[in-house]
């Protein structure tokens, strides 16, 4: 490859989202159990095992989330236990993957002071009156109580008046590998919406859950919103909640782009690697493409460390560097992609040894110079607090919304190795 001879300038922007958020979120988590709690008739809970829900992604203060809940329940004399909730992310072949994941998010038996199951083994609870199998972690039939936790917020393979959520924390990260795999391979027909809601209310019938909690994240992934509440109630919050999620969630500036660089992707920062509402692709079969953004070529740079060599959603990009191929795991990026019924997400892009060749490559497979380009560079699809945009682009960005500039115009900076300057 060609070494870039002439750059584009570039210019940092801060766009205009919700930034809404709670200061304290644990101890804000912590009031609002402790109310929940003391409503209901919570002397049960003394000397009951209670498990509590965490799954693989990348949450705003999870930890401390999670301490906070493990505190409440000891307050009241339970037994609290910390349950992955995964789906297949685990590497379901691999005993012990998820308690590095959980590590990697800063969820250890010492930092939250509660024990940690990791189990992948399911059983067969039973059929829903639609007769669709549902399985279950086998820790569910050990447990005396849960607490389900986790983030609401778009999901990145279908739209629905539920997406992301407690319901698919209960279909899919508590159905482990073969209950994610079911899921997977039966929307494929029906419809992810209906088969997880069908799903998740028919465990919810049977498993004695004390409490859910629902997590909103603002448009730079910090906590905005917490509500517990119980499970009668937990579909009709989830979907009250969803549309909280939407309006603060972040987007891109610019509906056309011609080159999208992401430093990084990962399945702690999406399920997805990179979220398929930001980029504008989705690429599941029999899900709609979104009309919006249109990208020309998206460039990614690095797989993070918590993806633990999980690459899917590597499909969704056109080209990336040697640094990204050498840390995936194929038999993991495999394993979630079959699961998922997402091949296509799997899939190896084009593969180029430096940041600086893979620029230099989508710039010549779109017919431009690169400095003339509409470029926009990004950390990774969930932070987009700061990002980076090029001046043809810039001009365009400041006629239809506020952005705030941050630093002057200056050229992509390469280091000797014709590596990029993150963002």
């Amino acid at each position: 490859m060609t070494n870039i001879e002439k750059q584009p300038k570039m210019i940092r922007i801060k766009p205009f989202f919700s930034r809404e958020s709670l200061d304290k979120p644990d101890l804000f988590l912590y009031g609002e159990l402790e109310a929940f709690f003391s409503k209901i008739d919570s002397r049960w809970l003394k000397g009951k095992r209670i498990g509590i829900t965490v799954g693989s992604r990348g949450i705003d203060r999870i930890a401390k989330l999670v301490k906070a809940t493990v505190n409440a329940i000891k307050a009241y004399g339970g037994l609290p236990l910390i349950v992955p909730a995964m789906g297949s992310h685990g590497k379901a072949y691999q005993n012990g993957q998820e308690l590095e994941i959980l590590g990697y998010l800063g969820i250890t038996q010492d930092t939250v002071g509660a024990p940690i199951i990791d189990c992948q083994e399911t059983f067969l609870m039973g059929n829903t009156p639609n007769d669709l199998p549902v399985f279950v972690n086998r820790i569910a039939q050990e447990l005396d109580g849960w607490i389900i936790m986790n983030r609401i917020k778009p999901h990145t393979d279908f739209s629905g008046s539920i997406e992301s959520g407690l319901c698919k924390m209960i279909a899919i990260g508590l159905g482990s590998y073969e209950g994610a795999n079911m899921i997977h391979k039966t929307a494929i027909r029906r419809g992810y919406e209906e088969v997880i809601v069908e799903t998740s209310q028919f465990v919810l019938e049977k498993l004695p859950v004390i409490a859910c909690v629902g997590l909103v994240e603002n448009g730079i992934g910090e906590i905005a919103e917490i509500e517990v509440f119980s499970k009668d109630k937990s579909l009709e919050k989830e979907k009250l909640l969803l549309l909280k999620a939407k309006s603060m969630t972040a987007k891109l500036p610019s509906e056309n782009i011609d080159i999208l660089i992401v430093d990084e992707i990962g399945k702690e920062i999406s399920g997805t690697g990179m979220d398929t509402k930001v980029i504008g692709r989705i690429m599941v079969k029999g899900q709609k493409e979104p009309e919006s953004p249109l990208i020309g070529r998206i460039v990614v740079l690095d797989l993070t460390e918590g993806s633990h060599g999980n690459a899917t959603g590597v499909g969704l990009a056109d080209i990336i560097t040697r640094r990204v191929f050498n840390k995936i795991d194929i038999k993991a990026t495999t394993l979630n992609s079959i699961t998922s019924s997402s091949p296509e997400q799997g899939k190896i892009p084009v593969v180029v040894s430096t940041d600086m060749d893979a620029l230099d490559v989508a710039a010549r497979t779109l017919g431009i110079e690169l400095e003339d380009a509409r470029i926009i560079h990004i950390k990774n699809t969930k932070n987009l607090d700061e990002m980076e945009v090029s001046a043809p682009l810039l001009k365009e960005i400041r006629q239809d919304q506020a952005v705030t500039i941050v630093g002057g115009m200056r050229p992509l900076t390469f280091d000797s190795f014709g590596a990029l300057k993150r963002i």
